[in-house]
């Protein structure tokens, strides 16, 4: 099992005791961006350290490992993420509705937080008892506040019926789009996009992902839903 780390950190934002030494936001981003960039094996204590300016001893007296560093870089990325997605997916809507706000909001959300993209696809990829972690943590209450509103539109023929995995990398796989940067520009992307620029390459591809996901539910004849720009 993981290990335990709630009760044993202290929280992003508190003032570090070192003077000098980082406040926890600013080492937790840094660890964000070496995890992202280096992965967990090749992001080592001593390289932890050097990003941060601080003696190779630093990370294991503030958090107590390497380990437990990365979970609360972890938590401190995803928690936000998933208290604001929270009242989405308890919402009291239509399926149709449920579905693409909770695939709109998560597809907005990886637009300003691309390292957690990089982090999480490189996570997923190799067995781990992070990936535990954040399966038990972060995927599947997502995916069961969801399941009931899967459920109604293929109950409705709305939706073909689809395995949770399947179901799950048929939304995470497109969000590659919003964080692949180098490839992106050059496929096309301008280089010089605004942020409303791609908030909106994140709703266009959210009614892409949802309309094909619904695709099953449309009737002969029946009018594509225009995505261009508002």
């Amino acid at each position: 099992m993981p290990e335990q780390v709630g009760s044993t950190l202290r929280r992003p934002g508190r003032p570090a005791s070192d003077a000098g030494v980082p406040d926890d936001s600013v080492v937790l981003l840094r660890g964000l961006e070496a995890f992202a960039e280096l992965g967990y094996d090749r992001a080592s204590a001593r390289e932890l350290a050097r990003r941060l300016g601080v003696s190779h001893n630093f990370i294991n007296d503030r958090y107590g490992s390497k380990s437990k560093f990365w979970y609360a870089v972890v938590d401190w990325a995803l928690e936000a993420h998933q208290r604001d997605r929270l009242p989405l997916l308890r919402a009291d809507l239509d399926a149709e509705q449920h579905l693409r706000a909770v695939i709109g909001h998560f597809y907005r959300r990886t637009v300003d937080t691309p390292l957690l993209g990089r982090l999480l696809a490189d996570e997923f990829s190799r067995e781990s008892e992070r990936v535990d972690y954040l399966y038990e943590r972060y995927i599947k209450p997502e995916l069961d506040a969801l399941a009931p509103s899967l459920e109604r539109l293929v109950a409705a023929k709305r939706m073909a019926p689809v395995s949770r995995d399947v179901f799950f990398f048929a939304v995470i796989g497109p969000a590659s789009a919003l964080v692949q940067n180098p490839l992106a520009h050059r496929l096309g992307r301008p280089e010089t996009e605004t942020h409303g620029d791609r908030v909106y390459t994140a709703e266009h591809l959210a009614t892409l992902i949802v309309d094909g996901l619904l695709a099953t539910g449309r009737r002969a004849g029946d009018p594509v839903r225009d995505v261009g720009r508002p």
